[in-house]
């Protein structure tokens, strides 16, 4: 029965909504760790901690990985919304930490936002543009018949 139900769920989803119930609950999980155990001077991140309290800036992440993944249930095309809110934080992030290594502030930031922009940037990005399904051009079907 609950193997038959998770089917049913990852076909509903399918490999968009999945990619984004992934982001999603990531980006949630990686705000709330801020949000609950906040370090008192996070390194790196003075360009965002100048503004706001790093729990503010935590909330962006909670807010935009609960965007993206209330977005996994809507149909393709419609699912834009979970991916533009999932490249939010990490160019935030990733902004701040480039911000810091120009400055001087915190060399290691070029690594930091090389990474956000490798690993989260583009990983979103390459899920966006994946398609739903893969299906032969009719053509090719056609031909082998």
């Amino acid at each position: 029965m609950l193997r038959l139900t998770a089917r049913r769920v990852l076909k509903r989803l399918g490999r968009r909504g999945t990619a984004l119930i992934i982001l999603g609950s990531a980006k949630v999980c990686f705000g709330l760790g801020y949000a609950l155990t906040p370090a008192p001077n996070p390194l790196g991140l003075g360009l965002l901690t100048r503004f706001a309290d790093i729990r503010c800036w935590s909330s962006v992440w909670i807010i935009c990985g609960a965007v993206t993944f209330g977005c996994a249930w809507l149909r393709v095309g419609r699912d834009w919304l979970g991916f533009f809110a999932a490249l939010v934080p990490p160019f935030v992030w990733g902004g701040a930490f480039l911000w810091g290594a120009v400055t001087g502030e915190y060399p290691r930031g070029l690594a930091l936002a090389a990474w956000y922009a490798i690993g989260h940037v583009g990983l979103i990005l390459w899920a966006a543009s994946v398609p739903e399904y893969s299906v032969p051009h009719p053509a090719r079907r056609e031909q082998r018949r």
